[in-house]
């Protein structure tokens, strides 16, 4: 649950109206695009969606759930852009604030002419009665212009909503040629349909019973629907303006009052009091990281407050529940939350570009991938009473014959600890690292087992290894001192990898393999083969699957699998 509302529901209430309401539009949009996709089937199939779709939407209740996130989801949008301090904001900010801004200009008369002619004039709002209505003249690109426009802005807010979890970024490859299908899909049955309707309607006797069937409007019963669309049209350009004047005002006023803010190791300048640090950043063209987009929902654009903490207001819950997520030290504010009322001093924890001030060389970068924890059996027994040298030998004869098998799956090893190694599978995504996991612990266990008949060649005894492999979210990035900090891996992930680990001592196994990284592999397991772990540092319990020998793993891996 809290990872949940750390990801997905941080943020003030306009936030979260946002996005409940952008939800319900953009579900709606769904099933009327997949809807007017099927005439490139059947006008049967076109219209027995169309019936089951307007038996739910068009239900008193959901009818005005419907209307009412319309309403909020337009208003807030306006309510923003009003109490905005600056017009500057990242490009897909900017596109979906212009494709929202031109919707209704479309919309409108869509709406007009549909639910509002059916409720006034019992119009037959069918399907086929839009298509002919608009069919051929520019209307019909027009309204297929606003497929589109709905469509993208629905997918860049859905982005934006989603980029922070770690899932999302698997799923996005994927997600995009659905993406660019469905309004492909829904544009292919308008012109299908349309050409066969249009044919249809070239023909008298058919067109007065589509006429019929439609109830058609009159030409009185026309000029007074786009009367309604005019009026409408109208009312939505003066809201419009009137979030102008309110902009233009709020600024006029704000410029009477101005305020001072040095960034360390930046520039020095002067805003209008009211703004936000992140939007006096912005304004002024001074690189500042928001992950989130300046809505409270992450931490990266954090400032420590070097000078003027005294004339800034205590963080409000929102800044304050991020800030202690991430256990912020004092002095530590959020610069989308925090509004300057005096000089302050500020240094920018995070900057764009990757990169961290005061000599440190990268800020961390969030992955989901596969780590692998190995460590040599009974190293401490075996090499007791034996000189140094032969133990550096032994472990780097030992280091040999298996890394290999890690580094040929594209692994790394991030560190070696004595008679282990923590590896690491930086790959393109999260289902192609645990394949690599997989296939890299596989061959440890088979490079071992040739390592083993060496051994046992010279007369040495066998060596025995235990592995932990799993999946999660982790931190990259450049850790330790200016100009001495190696790249490397932390997260929960790795005490995960080093508990399970672990537990193949008391179990006599080689390997444990965690769930995560099977479902990522896409390998299928019966339930019995998996046993629950309670792992100490690990809040919930890891299922497992418990290899004897590492080798073995290789013939449960799905060669088809690891092609696609």
């Amino acid at each position: 649950m809290n990872s949940l509302d750390n990801a997905l529901w941080r943020g003030g209430w306009v936030t979260r109206l946002r996005i409940v309401s952008g939800l319900v539009l953009f579900i709606f949009a769904f099933f009327h695009f997949m809807n007017i996709g099927l005439g490139l089937f059947h006008t049967d199939l076109l219209h027995g969606m169309q019936d089951g779709r307007k038996f739910v939407t068009r239900h008193n209740l959901i009818s005005l759930v419907l209307y009412i996130a319309l309403i909020i989801h337009a208003g807030l949008a306006l309510y923003s852009l009003a109490r905005r301090r600056t017009l500057r904001m990242p490009f897909s900010m900017a596109l979906q604030a212009i494709l929202g801004l031109l919707i209704p200009l479309q919309l409108i008369a869509h709406i007009v002419q549909t639910r509002y002619a059916h409720e006034i004039y019992d119009v037959n709002d069918e399907m086929g009665y839009i298509i002919i209505l608009m069919w051929p003249s520019t209307a019909i690109w027009m309204q297929s212009l606003l497929v589109l426009l709905v469509w993208v802005h629905g997918c860049i807010g859905l982005h934006m909503w989603l980029r922070l979890t770690g899932w999302w970024r698997t799923a996005v490859p994927y997600l995009i040629g659905f993406a660019v299908f469905v309004p492909g899909f829904a544009l292919a049955g308008v012109l299908t349909e349309g050409r066969r309707l249009w044919t249809d309607f070239a023909d008298p006797f058919l067109r007065e019973q589509y006429i019929e069937h439609y109830n058609w409007p009159s030409p009185d019963e026309f000029e007074a629907l786009f009367g309604v669309t005019d009026t409408a049209l109208i009312v939505f350009w003066s809201l419009l303006a009137l979030t102008g004047f309110i902009y233009l005002g709020r600024k006029l006023w704000r410029r009477r009052h101005s305020v001072r803010v040095r960034y360390v190791n930046g520039p020095e300048v002067v805003s209008e009091k009211g703004m936000t640090l992140l939007e006096m950043s912005q304004a002024n063209g001074i690189p500042h990281t928001a992950l989130c987009g300046g809505k409270g929902r992450c931490t990266t654009c954090r400032v420590v407050v070097e000078e003027g903490a005294d004339h800034l207001p205590a963080p409000g819950d929102v800044e304050a529940r991020s800030l202690a997520a991430v256990g912020a030290p004092e002095g530590t504010r959020l610069a989308c939350q925090m509004r300057p009322t005096g000089p302050l001093t500020v240094f920018r924890v995070f900057r764009p570009d990757g990169g961290r001030d005061r000599a440190h060389a990268s800020q961390g970068q969030e992955r989901q991938l596969a780590v692998l924890f190995l460590d040599m059996r009974g190293f401490t027994a075996r090499t007791t009473g034996q000189l140094p040298y032969d133990i550096v030998f032994l472990l780097n004869r030992f280091f040999d014959a298996i890394v290999p098998a890690i580094t040929a799956q594209g692994g790394t090893v991030d560190k070696y600890m004595g008679d282990g190694l923590l590896a690491m599978f930086e790959t393109r995504d999260a289902a192609s690292s645990a394949l690599a996991g997989l296939h890299a612990a596989a061959g440890v266990g088979t490079a071992l087992e040739r390592f083993n008949r060496q051994l046992e060649a010279e007369g040495s005894p066998a060596i025995r290894i235990g592995m932990g492999l799993h999946l999660g979210d982790l931190v990259l990035g450049e850790i330790g001192a200016a100009r001495h900090a190696p790249r490397t891996i932390i997260g929960d992930a790795v005490n995960v990898a080093s508990r399970l680990e672990a537990e193949t001592k008391a179990l006599g196994v080689e390997l444990l393999v965690s769930q995560a990284v099977l479902s990522a592999a896409g390998l299928r397991t019966a339930p019995e083969e998996l046993r629950n772990f309670e792992l100490r540092g690990v809040s919930a319990p890891v299922p497992a699957l418990l290899v004897e020998h590492a080798a073995q793993l290789e013939s449960r891996i799905n060669p088809e699998e690891q092609i696609a």
